[in-house]
């Protein structure tokens, strides 16, 4: 199955994945380690990330950034893209796929 799908939802919640669509296309995020090792060096340690996630106070560009790197390299659009299918889902939206991630960061398993 291809990662992006336009008719159907490919992510697999007990995984930790979550969708969104970007340009048009359905993406799956996948918090894989190198993944989340890749966002931690970008945004600082996940624990961190959880608490101001928790707080409110996760900004644009961490969700953009986890995100992001959540993608599937090979079919990765680019990160300005990203940032617009967040701004264009709203914040509160576009918090659902992250707070999916974020919560596999927490309980792990597969």
């Amino acid at each position: 199955m291809s990662e992006a799908a336009t008719d159907k939802n490919p992510a697999n919640p007990h995984r930790g994945e979550a969708s969104i669509a970007i340009t048009g296309r359905l993406f799956t995020l996948r918090p894989s380690f190198e993944a989340l090792v890749a966002a931690e060096e970008e945004v600082g340690p996940l624990f961190a990330l959880v608490e101001r996630a928790s707080e409110g106070k996760l900004t644009l560009g961490e969700m953009g950034a986890l995100a992001w790197h959540c993608l599937p390299r090979e079919q990765r659009p680019d990160r300005s893209e990203v940032g617009e299918a967040l701004m264009a889902m709203g914040l509160v939206r576009a918090t659902q796929p992250i707070r999916t991630i974020l919560s596999q960061v927490l309980k792990g398993g597969r």
